[in-house]
This record gives structure tokens, sequence and C-alpha cells, in this order.
């Protein structure tokens, strides 16, 4: 397990290391946000199912905060879903490779961007998967934003309904949004409770840490009969001393001097 470890801290550092480059070159917004989920993508697309076949079998990776799509191009190029070519494209012109995730680009499930969609679509390919008797989980990854958000409640009563154990979802719980702190603007507190009276089982995570990460990626077992969601505690700009916790980088972009300082950070 240790050397496991060892092997996620580093593939995370070349994530955050390209993104940044990625970032500031284009000028582009939401780094802080990027280097937020950076350690749960990491594991979570080491142990998922998803290759460039995209087999009906596969795991489904659906990423609701679409706006971390630098990062989520990223691993697609390292599972060799994309070129590696292609994220030199990454915002320019004409590019499809945007800001926010669409599903013109292969390995995307659904457009992200507008928050509370991914987990509406995630209940649809879960309980596809159930009537068809198909195997292969589904997850995903939610902004913590989005639990103040209508379609997330509903949603989560549905899927507690059909018994979802194919389905997963996970909290980048951050605490920070692009108007400000997220218990500022909607106050969503206690989640976990909140989550378990809507029949689903909880559990709580360093979402920086990563043998909890893959732990509970693993929990869930053909023999639960609920739904999971995964709480992960994060910081916002995490791996960067000048931007973690601070929301000016949800849509700044580090200049010349912020790149340089960060790069000397990460090396």
């Amino acid at each position: 397990m240790e050397n496991q470890i060892e092997k996620y801290k580093d593939m995370a550092l070349q994530a955050r290391k390209k993104v940044l480059e990625l970032i500031w070159k284009t000028q582009s917004s939401h780094i802080g946000s990027n280097f937020s989920s950076i350690d749960i993508l990491t594991v979570l697309y080491n142990i998922a199912n998803v290759d460039k076949d995209m087999r009906e079998d596969r795991d489904r990776i659906v990423i609701s905060k679409g706006w971390i799509a630098a990062s989520v191009y990223y691993f697609l190029a390292e599972k060799g879903i994309i070129s590696k070519e292609d994220l030199d494209t990454y915002c320019k012109e004409g590019s499809k490779y945007i800001g926010l995730l669409e599903p013109g680009v292969k390995g995307v499930e659904v457009a992200g961007g507008s928050i509370g969609y991914g987990l509406p679509f995630s209940i649809g390919f879960a309980l596809a998967k159930k009537i068809n008797k198909e195997e292969g989980r589904i997850f995903v990854l939610m902004g913590d934003s989005e639990m103040g958000t209508g379609t997330t409640w509903e949603s989560a009563l549905i899927a507690a309904h059909h018994k979802l154990n194919n389905l997963t979802v996970i909290v980048d719980l951050n605490g920070l949004q692009g108007m400000g702190e997220v218990e500022d603007i909607l106050n969503t507190n206690p989640l976990k409770d909140k989550w378990k009276s809507f029949g689903w089982d909880v559990l709580e995570i360093d979402g920086h840490n990563f043998e909890e990460i893959e732990n509970s990626l693993l929990e869930q077992t053909p023999t639960k009969i609920n739904p999971t969601i995964i709480i992960a505690k994060t910081i916002k700009g995490k791996g960067i001393s000048f931007m973690e916790g601070n929301n000016i980088y949800h849509y700044k972009a580090p200049s010349e001097e912020e790149y340089q300082k960060a790069l000397k950070e990460l090396l």
C-alpha cells in the first residue's frame, strides 16, 4: 500500500504541474477548484474501469463540477482516451477542449458547468445499468455548492428509492464557491445527517489523503443496497501555498510571477 500511495503522490504532482501550465498559458480560470479535486481524480481514474474502448459495461465517471476541465482532460490523456497532444489545444480558439466539460470530448459523459445536473444524469446511468443487468459502477464528482440545488435532493430520493448501490457520489467539500463561502450563501450542514436521512450510506474522508480516498471508493460492494456518498474535505488551491483557501483563484489566472512561484513549490 505504501508504494501505491507514493505512486498516487507522484501522479497528483504531475497533474498539478500540467494543469498549472495549461491554465497559465491560456489565462483561463478555476485553478483553485482544479487543485482541490486533483487528489480525488488521481485515485478515481486509477481504480475505475474506464479505457479508450468505452465499452457499455464500463464504469462511468461523471464530473458534475465541469469547471475542472483541465484536470479531467489531463487524466483522460493519461488513460489514453484522448491524445496527449490534444492538451496543447486547451482553451485555444476553435478547440473542443474548452474550460467547461462537454460530451463532444471522448470520455466526458455529460456536460458540466451549470451546477446540479451531474447527479440527475448519473441516476439515469445507474438505473439503466440495473435494468439491463449490466456491470460497472457510476461515480459522480460534485462540488459542495451543488448541495444547495433542488435537483440534488430530488435525485438523492430517487437513487435511494431504486436502491442504486452501483452509484457513488464524491463531494469535493472545499467550502468555497464562486461568490464566497458556501455556508454563507446557503448552509447545508450537517451534510452527513441530511444524506443519511435520505437513505444513503455516508462516508467522511480527508480528500487529500490517498489511502482514505482509495478505501472509500473501494468500500462499496454488491451486498450493499444503498447508494453511497463520500464527503471529501478538501482545500481549494491545494498544493500552492498562496492559492490555498484563497477564493480569488476561482476565476483569476496566475500571472507570470505567480506561475513561476507556484512551479517552484511543485518542483
